[in-house]
């Protein structure tokens, strides 16, 4: 599953960073992603982020 910027930036709205991942998981879980989604960010290898930038690019590693 892949998530596109835009949508990145509707689940991440309203974080203050540095965060860590479950902030993350829980931000995007009240910002209304998925299931796919979601399960995609807890599998996520870095434990904590210093911008959307950051999230982004630990996803496309995923990919």
């Amino acid at each position: 599953m892949a998530v596109n910027v835009t949508q990145l930036q509707d689940y991440l709205e309203g974080l203050d960073f540095p965060v860590s991942r479950e902030d993350v998981v829980r931000r995007a879980q009240e910002n209304g992603a998925s299931t796919a989604v979601l399960q995609l960010l807890r599998s996520l290898p870095v434990e904590e982020f210093d911008s959307p930038t950051e999230v982004g690019e630990s996803l496309s590693e995923l990919a």
